[in-house]
């Protein structure tokens, strides 16, 4: 993005969506972004290689659910900027007439994935936001892409750890979803042994709109409820699991 601010955008602001699409080597970020994106490597090294690990996590887990699990509705809440490998990019390599809702309550980031999504028929992006559990639902059930009456995916990919309690929201969501449906999660984690870098990213992170909230593992596997969670080296390697655990976890959850 040019440093010159479009009309709405508040660039001298971090951004999380555009922190995490510098990260991924992108180009839609400005210097502030680029300048919080800097000072959280310099508190964890692997953040830049965790940031791609993620990614690579959430393009394996739908690639499972659509080649594997038979899943043809996805809802990936918190979507951000559209990037490499987006989620309908990998269902529809695995079924073209697979149906893909984007969620984000960030308004530019909403226009920019319209735009972009504008020729796709089989794909919707909407403004929501997670807080509201109730409206996000009713506005994807507005596209009439997503049936909750048959099995979806729940994409919640990077973005609970935004909210400081996001518990009954997550529970909510849940329990709208048909038997044989899936939730995929991913979340920064929190260890008592960098504990001082976890803290320094969370003062990074509260000049940005949102604030960070790492978990515990316990706490993260919290949100799947009374989902049966699936073993996450079918989606990552174990000694990726090992060497990123400071920074996150992540796993996938089927109803029962």
């Amino acid at each position: 993005m040019s440093e010159t601010a479009p009309a709405g955008i508040d660039v001298r602001t971090a951004n999380v969506a555009r922190i995490y699409d510098f990260m991924l080597g992108g180009k839609d970020n400005f210097a502030a972004d680029r300048e919080a994106a800097e000072q959280i490597a310099k508190a964890f090294p692997e953040s830049r290689d965790g940031v791609r690990l993620n990614r690579r996590f959430l393009g394996e887990a739908v690639r499972y659910l659509a080649a594997e699990a038979g899943i043809r509705q996805f809802v990936d809440v918190g979507a951000g900027l559209p990037t490499q490998q987006n989620v309908h990019e990998v269902a529809h390599s695995v079924d073209p007439s697979a149906k893909v809702v984007y969620v984000d309550n960030d308004p530019v980031v909403c226009v920019h994935g319209r735009a972009l999504l504008a020729n796709t028929s089989t794909v919707a992006m909407v403004e929501a936001d997670l807080h509201e559990p109730e409206t996000l639902l009713a506005q994807v059930a507005a596209t009439d892409l997503i049936d909750f009456s048959q099995p979806v995916a729940l994409l919640l990919v990077s973005v609970l750890h935004f909210m400081d309690d996001p518990y009954a929201q997550v529970t909510e969501l849940r329990q709208a979803l048909a038997p044989g449906s899936h939730l995929v999660i991913s979340h920064m984690s929190m260890k008592d042994e960098r504990s001082g870098d976890t803290d320094s990213v969370r003062e990074i992170y509260s000049r940005t709109r949102t604030g960070v909230f790492p978990r515990t593992v316990a706490d993260i596997r919290r949100f799947f409820g009374d989902y049966e969670v699936l073993d996450t080296s079918r989606f990552v390697t174990t000694s990726e699991i090992k060497r990123f655990a400071v920074l996150g976890w992540a796993g996938v959850g089927r109803s029962r």
